[in-house]
Parts: C-alpha cells; sequence; structure tokens
C-alpha cells in the first residue's frame, strides 16, 4: 500500500533511518537505579515491529470487537503475558474480563426533525440537514421545544466563563458551537469540547443541538457525517442500564452548516455576529426565534460481548504489592469497512497495534528486572476505544481489582514515531505529582518535554487514559512531540497530514515509514515512568487545586 505523505516529506522520512544502532547510547542519570538502567538498556526495536507486524496484518481483519480478527489479537496479547510470566488478572482465574455493550442505531425512516417558526413547520433532511444520535433510553422519543443559543454551550466558572449565565434553558433544546474557547489551557479545553450534553442536562434542558464554526472543517456533517450515521455503543452495567447516556435528553443532534445559519433569522445576533464572539472567547447566549420538533427512533440491541485482556506482575512489597499501576492500550480497530483505494482493511497498524506492541516490550522489560517492583503491575488490552473508550471505562469503573487500589495510569495509543524522538507531550503530567517520574525518564532517554501542538484535536479527552482520570486517578499520555532534528520536516504538520490522509483509513498499514528507534524510546518511557511510581514510597497525588483532581472528586484514602 502507499503512503500519501506528500512526496517530499516522504523522501524524509525514509533517510530518517530505520536501523536499529545507536537507541540505546544515552547518558544514563545516577537518581535511576543501576538495575532499571540496564533493564531499560536492553529494549529490543525489533520486538515492537513483530508485534505491529502480527497485529496488523489482514488475516485479523481489522480487529474490531466481536469478530475472528479480534479474538486473534487477544489470544496473541495473552500468549505474550504468559511467556513474560504475568498471571491472569480478569474474571475467574482469566486472562479476560467480558464488556457488555449495547447497540443504538437510528432508525432513519422513523426519525425526523422540523424548524418551526410563526406557526409554520420547516422539514429538515436527514443526512443533508441534520444526524440525530441514538437514543438509549427510549425506543421512541418524542421532543418540540424552543431553541436557545449558548455560545460553546460551556459553563466553567473555574475559568470565568460561563455560555448559560444569562438564560434560562430549563425545558428548552440548547444550540451551540463544538469545540472550546481557544483562550482554554489545553487539556481544560479538550474535556470542555466534549461536555456539552452534560452542561446541557446540569442546566434543565431537554435537547442539544450542535454544530460547527466554518473554520472546524473536520468536525462538519460533509466530513463527519458517515461514522455519525454508523451504529453507537455503550457498556451496560450489573443492573442492565446503558451507562454514560443522558436520560432527560429527548434529542442530540448534529446541524450542517446551512442549518445552523437559518436558526439566527431575526435573532438578537447574525450567526456571523455569533461565530465572531466566539473567535474572541466571550461567553454568550440567547433565545432564537424558532422552536423545533424532533422524532428519534433508536433500534437498540445487546448483541455483542467485547473482552479486554490483562495480566499482572505481583509486586514485591509485602504492603505496596497490593496497590497498582496499570497500563492500557486499546486492542481493538475498525475492521472491514468501505474501500479506500481499493482496500477495505482496516489494520490500524499505528491505530493501535503500536501502543500495543509498545506496551507488550515495556511488559518484557518489566519482567526481566532482578526483583518485581514494589507495587503490582497490570497490562491492560482493552477493547471498543475506537467505540468511545468502552472496554477501559468499563475496566475503570468495575476494575478486577479494587478500584481505590489502582494508584495511577499509563496510556499510549498512536504516540507517532514517523521521525526521530527529541520530544514528549506528556499529557496529564501537569496535573498530578507524576510529573517528577515523567521528568526523571524523560532525562533518561534524553527527551525534552513539550506544550501540547494541537490544542484544537483535543487529544486529551481522545484515549483510554481519560476513564481513569474520570474515575480520580492520576494517569499520564505520553504523545511525540513536534521536533524532528531536521530543519525541513515540521513535526506537527506532518502529525496533522497523517491524521487528515491515513488516519481510520486502511492505508494505517505496517509499510508507513515507522521509525522503530522513536518507538524503543517509547518503550523506555513507559517503563520508567511506570517502574519509578510503583517503587516510590507515596502513591501519586493530583496537585492542589487541580481541575480534573477537584472535578472528579478526591478518592478515598488509602488506610
Amino acid at each position: 500500500m502507499s503512503f500519501c505523505f506528500p512526496t517530499k516529506q516522504l523522501a524524509l522520512l525514509l533517510t530518517c533511518g530505520l536501523s536499529w544502532s545507536g537507541v540505546l547510547a544515552q547518558t544514563t542519570p545516577t537518581t535511576l537505579p543501576t538495575e532499571a538502567q540496564k533493564v531499560a538498556q536492553s529494549v529490543r526495536p525489533e520486538a515492537i515491529q513483530a508485534h505491529m507486524r502480527y497485529l496488523a496484518d489482514d488475516k485479523l481483519r481489522g480487529r474490531k470487537p466481536g469478530t475472528p480478527g479480534y479474538e486473534m489479537a487477544a489470544q496473541y496479547v495473552e500468549e505474550q503475558f504468559r511467556k513474560l510470566n504475568f498471571q491472569p488478572i480478569g474474571e475467574k482465574g482469566t486472562y479476560r474480563q467480558a464488556v457488555p455493550l449495547r447497540k443504538g442505531q437510528v432508525k432513519e425512516s422513523g426519525s425526523s426533525m422540523a424548524l418551526v417558526r410563526d406557526g409554520r413547520q420547516f422539514p429538515l433532511v436527514y443526512g443533508r440537514n441534520f444526524i440525530l444520535s441514538p437514543n438509549f433510553n427510549a425506543p421512541t422519543s418524542e421532543v418540540e421545544a424552543p431553541i436557545v443559543f449558548v455560545g460553546f454551550g460551556i459553563s466553567a466558572p473555574e475559568l470565568g466563563y460561563d455560555d448559560y449565565a444569562k438564560v434560562d434553558v430549563k425545558g428548552k433544546i440548547v444550540a451551540c458551537f463544538n469545540g472550546a474557547p481557544t483562550v482554554f489551557p489545553s487539556n481544560q479545553r479538550a474535556y470542555y469540547s466534549s461536555a456539552k450534553q452534560e452542561m446541557a442536562v446540569a442546566h434543565g434542558a431537554v435537547g442539544v443541538l450542535m454544530f460547527s464554526l466554518p473554520t472546524d472543517i473536520r468536525m462538519r456533517i460533509e466530513m463527519a457525517g458517515p461514522r455519525a450515521r454508523q451504529a453507537v455503543y455503550r457498556w451496560v452495567d450489573k443492573q442492565g442500564q446503558a451507562q454514560r447516556t443522558f436520560p432527560d435528553l429527548k434529542a442530540a443532534a448534529v446541524l450542517s452548516d446551512s442549518t445552523a445559519r437559518s436558526l439566527f433569522t431575526g435573532t438578537a445576533k447574525s450567526f456571523e455576529e455569533a461565530m465572531a464572539v466566539a473567535h474572541r472567547s466571550m461567553p454568550q447566549g440567547f433565545p432564537l426565534n424558532s422552536s423545533v420538533r424532533i422524532r428519534t427512533q433508536t433500534e437498540l440491541n445487546d448483541d455483542l460481548i467485547g473482552e479486554n485482556v490483562m495480566g499482572v506482575l505481583p509486586g514485591s512489597d509485602p504492603a505496596l504489592k497490593n496497590e497498582y499501576v496499570v497500563y492500557v492500550s486499546h486492542l481493538d480497530h475498525l475492521g472491514v469497512g468501505r474501500p479506500v483505494k481499493g482496500d477495505s482493511i482496516y489494520n490500524g497498524a499505528h491505530d493501535n497495534a503500536s501502543g500495543v506492541a509498545i506496551n507488550l516490550e515495556a511488559a518484557r522489560l518489566f519482567a526481566s528486572l532482578p526483583k518485581a517492583p514494589r507495587r503490582s503491575i497490570i497490562f491492560v488490552g482493552v477493547t471498543g476505544e475506537e467505540m468511545g473508550l468502552l472496554g477501559s471505562d468499563y475496566f475503570a469503573s468495575n476494575p478486577t481489582i479494587p478500584q481505590d487500589k489502582i494508584v495511577a495510569n499509563l496510556c499510549l495509543d498512536m504516540p507517532f514515531f514517523f521521525h526521530p524522538l527529541l520530544d514528549i507531550v506528556p499529557y496529564g503530567a501537569q496535573h498530578s505529582s507524576m510529573i517528577r517520574e515523567v521528568q526523571a525518564a524523560a532525562n533518561f532517554v534524553g527527551v525534552q518535554i513539550a506544550d501540547d501542538p494541537i490544542p484544537e484535536q483535543a487529544v486529551f479527552m481522545r484515549s483510554d487514559h481519560f476513564s481513569f482520570v474520570r474515575q480520580g486517578i492520576p494517569a499520564i499520555y505520553v504523545k511525540s512531540g513536534s521536533q524532528t532534528g531536521n530543519p525541513q520536516l515540521d513535526g506537527t504538520k506532518l502529525n496533522l497530514d497523517w491524521r487528515a490522509t491515513i488516519y481510520h483509513s486502511p492505508q494505517d498499514e505496517i509499510d508507513q515509514p515507522f521509525d522503530y528507534n522513536a518507538a524503543a524510546k517509547h518503550v523506555q518511557l513507559q517503563f520508567l515512568i511506570g517502574y519509578l511510581t510503583a517503587q516510590a514510597d507515596q502513591r501519586p497525588v493530583w496537585n492542589e487545586g487541580d481541575f480534573f483532581g477537584t472535578k472528579f472528586g478526591k478518592r478515598k484514602e488509602v488506610k
């Protein structure tokens, strides 16, 4: 398969060098125990490549949950755990944890939306003007209510921002832009970008209409529509209730640009004026001159059981071995789908065979230690990440060990090693005491720590570490930074180009020009951050007054 970077950038990538010599030639700081330094130096880039090659092979058919291909991937990871003498930590003495999933699919033929203005109805066309989200709480849901515009739909008093401050939305349907104010810190911006429904419910709304700023092309209905019309899954609790749903919301929809603009006809501000206020990161809210009538029919099925795969290396300290550092990487991808350039298998080599492979090699480093760390180490290959972080959310909410004994999480998901690793973006490090372990590991590996170069991508909310943050557990998610060592190669542009041309397509294959030296450094980072966390006298803590530590509450202190 051809790789779709521009020709000049592809040539530069191929000259980055895929030889494995030199990756281990690093200065070793004396603050790290000698045995940890020696083990970190034994990383094997060729093993990373071998794991990726198997997991991204066509015979696994894209590793979609519930398919034979996913089961092949799960068996492969399970076998690696056995070889490393990692013990089962799943259900009933196995390496597996079942994740019950409920499927929701909008029945478009029985669903509708119409604007109501001055007593007249204006029917809209499904797929062209709007797309509805499934309603997991009712097979048929109907609502009609006035529309209130609420800017970005965000209430963030700790940041001095509140779109809801001057409007009453109880019993009404709110309309808002996707995204969040650009002045928000990167991770808070990511959180609030994804919390629109939660905010609407908290203020009494019964529906949500979302649309994009014209500059946000990736969220336009024309771009996001095909995937937005697919089935949605939620995990189900032991009482049979679908989780991460909002029963008080009777409807949720995405609108096209032209439809969104039409809402502002005859209102206090035009669409252009509201857009200008949003670009200035100013809160706003006012009633629109319309109501909306929405009918959502949803077909619900409990037809899929996903599975997480997990193993544990027991700790060596008699007391601390009952605490756990948990590593996650998602094992699933998108399966077989719409053909692109003659290929219909969505292999997911980078997303996320790479993260699984790197974590498996980090697990081997732990198993190579002359003595296990003080705390226990769990590695989990989670299911359903592509469906909405479902496997990790299920594990973090229903762990197979006491939840309050999970002291930290390390996640790895498409870390981006298409160039030498010179700097990293450790998402989450600024929120907890784990910054110390991250800095020590970065010093050893010889990489700098950088700020998020693409805050508009809301990376902090888009992988499995956030499932642990939601449970109040400090988490770290390391991705490559923008430095490439080549002044002609812009790492940020390379990243964005990859996301635009390869991400979630059949072209995410093993024949891409991966730099396995850089991948080996990711292994060292994963290993050392977790090792130092497992060895520390005290478990990690959130920084005093931290947004996420405060938002998700303090967990019970360990006695």
